[in-house]
């Protein structure tokens, strides 16, 4: 498999980095350039102060000339490192908010990107190695650590710049032996990373899987079924296996960066011994005096730890690079939207007719469509019920509709206005779905039918769709009425919503939403008989004023709408009302024969009638 090199280099992830720390945290980007002078001047005046006292000291200097050249310094380093620890504390706060416009970036497109594109794997993928760059993990925290290393690139550079000038005064070949031997380090480090940026997909799957085990024991959702069927054994063992896959990983990446390290040790070891040895050789030569040997010697250790630190922070800033790049990558996915010609305001107080014309669509990687060639008419204010088994391409053909999919060919139209002539957040402005799977947050009733804030809730609208909805009942029990939180776990009074409740919530949701295009995908599948039949009386008064798709595997639910398609293998095979399809005698009736076997009444027969 051909190996995918890095979308950005160390360089223009750093510069993409500075760039967002001006437009989100310009204080911590001013406070971390003014630590680099600071920082130097302290290096220096560190090593420089050994060499005063013995210069004092041999030299003859009076003890009060003594005492206050040297207390002048140590007040010097003592006001530096209060520097260093107060605007430290001011950066960490800066950077904090720094991290959370970063990590609200990944979220906003987690949240906007265009469904299918959201739907692909790989990018899911990617999306959860960006999320890594927010997390702190083993003291790596990306998003910051590729500004500090950076910036301590900077600072290492000036550092070795003015440190060997210094030790340039005792021997000029002390800077290209102590800059040159480094070099084993940075390409072992380099390799390192590379094997680990190959590998890192399968990184990702091994953690996404690890964690949904570790999410299932608080599931409430999976608590029954894993009690029902026995499952506790063995979700432990697959919690044990990708475990021990885990460990096995983590164990070939320690080993790995061990052996980078050691290569780093041994360099270290031969380039200071060496410096170290040609300074001792020049004292005992005389060619030096004691005063510069200590200096000579501190500039030696301290140019080693610049040269160093140039290494670990370009070492450092690879790897964080590594992740920055997903996160980047992410960032900058491309986008599909509509042209945004058309303006859905315009469209919001019509009743609306809706066409597919020749449309067909085929997901990725698929060998044949899953719609083909479809065309259809649904007229101004029409009641239209689509039917099929399971994989005829209902729940595709309302994505469709709905703009999370794109036709791989064919068009769509709303009000003779092409789909794509709408950028896609205007068009969903026009729709009110309610979907199959149904999820809810912690927030109150309200809050979930609305959508939006309590402040900006419209209680009374709110309350009279989740009434309409076939909510009133559950609302009159609850202490709080509508704003009764959901979610136990979260709130200590909280509410949990049996799967019919949740279904009714989210009709009441599309009701609030009040859009010119309802589509219910299955919107009674949870609900039982009696409560079924109370939401199709209502359906008329539901859908008064707006065009309307409704889809359900009960053939008996569709009878009140105005037309009804039977859709089978992408292609619709039938049409017409109820009693027309009935009389037609085809696919419709047999299927409707086949369920309607166990709705007839069990007094019948039983009494020997």
């Amino acid at each position: 498999m051909k190996k995918k090199k890095p979308a950005y280099s160390v360089f223009s992830n750093f510069a993409w980095s500075l760039k967002m720390l001006l437009k989100y945290s310009k204080t911590a980007f001013f406070i971390t350039a003014l630590l680099i002078p600071i920082n130097i001047g302290l290096r220096y005046l560190e090593i420089y102060l050994p060499s005063l006292v013995v210069s004092e000291v041999t030299n003859g200097q009076t003890l009060r000339h003594a005492m206050i050249s040297i207390g002048v310094i140590m007040l010097l380093i003592m006001l530096g490192y209060m520097m260093i620890q107060a605007l430290g504390y001011i950066r960490t706060s800066a950077l904090g908010i720094y991290r959370y416009k970063m990590t609200d970036l990944v979220t906003r497109k987690q949240l906007s990107m265009f469904y299918q594109t959201y739907e692909q794997k790989d990018v899911r993928d990617l999306a959860s190695r960006a999320s890594t760059a927010t997390y702190m993990w083993n003291g790596v925290q990306p998003l910051t650590d590729i500004v500090y290393n950076g910036f301590g690139m900077i600072e290492n550079l000036l550092g070795y710049i003015l440190f060997g000038s210094v030790i340039s005064f005792a021997s000029p070949w002390l800077v290209p032996i102590l800059t040159v031997a480094p070099v084993v380090n940075i390409l072992s480090v380099k390799a390192y990373n590379k094997w680990e940026y190959a590998h890192r997909s399968k990184m990702t799957d091994l953690n996404q899987k690890l964690g949904h085990v570790e999410k299932l024991p608080d599931d409430f959702s999976a608590a029954k079924d894993i009690r029902i069927y026995s499952m506790a054994t063995w979700l432990r063992e697959c919690y044990r296996d990708l475990s021990e896959q885990r460990a096995k990983w983590d164990r070939s990446t320690v080993k790995k960066s061990f052996l980078s390290r050691t290569a780093d040790l041994i360099v270290i070891l031969i380039r200071d011994g060496g410096a170290y040895a040609l300074l001792i050789h020049m004292f005992y030569n005389g060619e030096i005096g004691i005063d510069e040997f200590v200096l000579y010697f501190a500039a030696i250790s301290s140019f080693a730890s610049w040269v160093g630190g140039i290494i670990s922070c370009w070492n450092k800033a690879n790897t964080v690079s590594l992740t920055m790049c997903d996160f980047r990558e992410f960032i900058d996915y491309p986008e599909y939207d509509g042209s945004g010609i058309a303006k859905a305001e315009e469209q919001m107080n019509t009743v609306p007719e809706i066409e597919f014309r020749n449309v067909s669509f085929r997901y990725d990687g698929a060998e044949q469509d899953t719609i083909h060639n479809l065309s259809l008419r649904i007229k101004c204010g029409e009641k239209l019920a689509l039917v099929g088994l399971n994989g005829a391409g209902k729940t595709t053909l309302v994505k469709l509709l709905c703009g999370l999919y794109r036709p791989t060919s064919g068009e769509i139209f709303f009000n003779g206005i092409p789909l794509s002539d709408f950028k896609r957040e205007d068009y969903y402005k026009l729709i009110s779905p309610v979907f199959q799977e149904i999820r809810t947050a912690f927030f109150s009733l309200a809050e979930t039918v609305s959508g939006k804030s309590t402040d900006e809730t419209d209680l009374k609208k709110a309350e009279m769709c989740m009434r309409q909805a076939g909510l009133g009942a559950k609302i009159d029990a609850l202490p709080n009425g509508i704003h009764t939180k959901l979610n136990k776990k979260v709130h200590e009074n909280g509410t949990e919503l049996s799967g019919g409740e949740a279904q009714k919530l989210m009709l009441a949701r599309a009701l609030y939403k009040d859009a010119p295009l309802l589509i219910l995908d299955e919107p009674t599948a949870a609900l039982d008989p009696i409560a079924e039949s109370k939401i199709y009386t209502e359906f008329n008064v539901m859908a008064k004023n707006k065009t309307s798709l409704f889809i359900s595997h009960r053939l008996a639910s569709t009878s009140f709408c105005d037309r009804i398609i039977l859709l089978e293998n992408g292609h619709i095979t039938e049409e017409g009302t109820h009693q027309e399809l009935i009389a037609a005698n085809g696919k419709y009736k047999e299927l409707f024969d086949m369920q309607s076997c166990w709705y007839q009444d069990d007094t019948k027969g039983g009494d020997g009638e």
